[in-house]
């Protein structure tokens, strides 16, 4: 006997239950040190998605921002970027500034040590995180950039 050759009703297989939604968030930054709380946005696109259960990915287009979670607080917001800022200070030393003299070599190395991107689990169609975890974007650039986020949700 063929196996699934006499099945009336065939179960659809892992594959063709899965998912993808993709969609952007756009943002207008105030330049180095500016934190976004993109909780909210990514909350949004997963319920439009239709997932219940799965992943969030997200991704910063750009090597001047970074992205993460934290508990969006003013004293985190003002502490994330100034403790970046002392373990990565601007400095005309970096072979960033010697080739480009362009200001930002630190936003870049900053940007680098926090990561483009960030994964979040799904469940019951929406993003799961701590009572005290948003989803933020962090401006490493010296001045203001308009960002692109793109988020893809995975799943079923």
């Amino acid at each position: 006997m063929n196996p699934g050759k006499n099945i009336a009703f065939p179960l659809p297989s892992a594959q063709e239950k899965d998912m993808v939604y993709q969609r952007q968030i756009q943002l207008q930054t105030q330049g180095h040190r500016h934190l976004h709380d993109l909780t909210v946005d990514v909350a949004q696109i997963i319920h439009n998605s239709g997932v219940l259960t799965g992943t969030a990915h997200l991704f910063n287009v750009g090597s001047t921002g970074a992205l993460g979670a934290i508990e969006f607080e003013p004293g985190l917001c003002e502490d994330l970027p100034e403790i970046l800022d002392k373990l990565i200070p601007p400095s005309r030393s970096y072979g960033h500034e010697r080739a480009w003299h362009d200001g930002n070599g630190h936003s870049h190395l900053q940007a680098t040590l926090l990561g483009p991107s960030l994964t979040v689990p799904v469940a019951g169609g929406k993003p799961v995180l701590g009572t005290w975890q948003q989803i933020f974007h962090l401006e490493c650039d010296i001045k203001p950039r308009r960002r692109t986020i793109v988020v893809t949700v995975s799943g079923e």
